[in-house]
């Protein structure tokens, strides 16, 4: 008998699924849904990655312009 790590299974709405007896198109979607979750797990990487550099850029905006005002005082 096949213990559960070595079958292909998913779980849809509290049901579990054998990949493997699925139909094509099925086996189709799973693989699009792992494809895109893996593409939305490096955009969010990178969107996290342009925040934080746009935040940088802004403080130092800020901080060269308060700087400025500052030694116009």
């Amino acid at each position: 008998m096949e213990d559960n790590e070595t079958k292909n299974i998913i779980t849809i709405n509290d049901k579990e699924y054998n990949v493997d007896e699925m139909k094509p198109e099925q086996q189709y979607a799973i693989n699009q849904i792992k494809s895109l979750n893996g593409k939305i797990t490096n955009v969010q990487f990178e969107l996290d990655q342009l925040r934080a550099a746009y935040d940088m850029f802004s403080n130092k905006l800020i901080q060269s312009v308060e700087e400025e005002n500052n030694s116009d005082d």
